[in-house]
C-alpha cells in the first residue's frame, strides 16, 4: 500500500510517500502516514524535499543494511540520497527513509520507551540525515542530537538520549 502526500511548511515543502512491506503481524505496530508527515516536517529545514518513507520487516531491513553498509543485522533505520550533487539548494533534496519496524518495536521495549516516539525520533533522525547532517565525528553527534531533541521536544517527546 502506498499514501502520497504534499504538506507546506514555512521553510520547505515537504512531498512524502509511505510504502508498506510488511507481514501481517508487522502492521500493528507500523506508524500511520499522517504521523510519518507530522514528524518528517518538523524535521524539515530550509530545503525542499521529496522522500519515500519504507517501513520494512527484519528481512529487507537485513538486507538492505547488508547490500548497502556492510552490515549484517536489520538496523532500526537507513536513509539514502539521492542527486545531492546535482542542481543546488534551490532544487529539492530527494531519497529514501526505511524504517524497520520491528527492530523498532523491539528497540522501544529495551529501552522503555513508548513505540510511537520512538518511531518519531528514528523519523527526525533519518531527515536529518537527508539534509546533511550526521554523527560520524564527536561534535557532528552533539550537533545532531541537540537538534533532534529540540525537535521532539516541540512534537511533546522527551530527549530520546536522557
Amino acid at each position: 500500500m502506498s499514501t502520497a502526500t504534499q504538506a507546506q511548511s514555512p521553510r520547505a515543502t515537504l512531498s512524502m510517500n509511505v510504502q508498506r512491506a510488511l507481514k501481517v503481524a508487522e502492521r500493528e505496530h507500523a506508524p500511520k502516514a499522517v504521523d510519518l508527515r507530522r514528524w518528517a516536517r518538523a524535521a524539515l529545514r530550509d530545503r525542499d524535499i521529496e522522500v519515500a518513507v519504507r517501513l520494512v520487516g527484519e528481512d529487507e531491513g537485513r538486507a538492505l543494511n547488508l547490500d548497502y553498509r556492510g552490515r549484517d543485522y536489520a538496523t532500526n533505520v537507513l536513509t539514502f540520497t539521492y542527486g545531492e550533487e546535482a542542481g543546488g539548494e534551490d532544487m529539492p533534496l530527494y531519497g529514501d527513509i526505511v524504517l524497520c519496524v520491528p527492530v523498532v518495536v523491539r528497540e522501544a521495549a529495551e529501552q522503555g520507551k513508548a513505540v510511537a516516539a520512538h518511531f518519531a525520533h528514528l523519523m527526525v533522525h533519518g531527515m536529518l540525515h537527508l539534509q546533511g547532517f550526521d554523527h560520524e565525528s564527536e561534535a557532528e553527534a552533539e550537533t545532531m542530537e541537540a537538534l533532534e531533541t529540540e525537535i521532539l521536544a516541540g512534537l511533546g517527546i522527551g530527549n530520546p538520549y536522557a
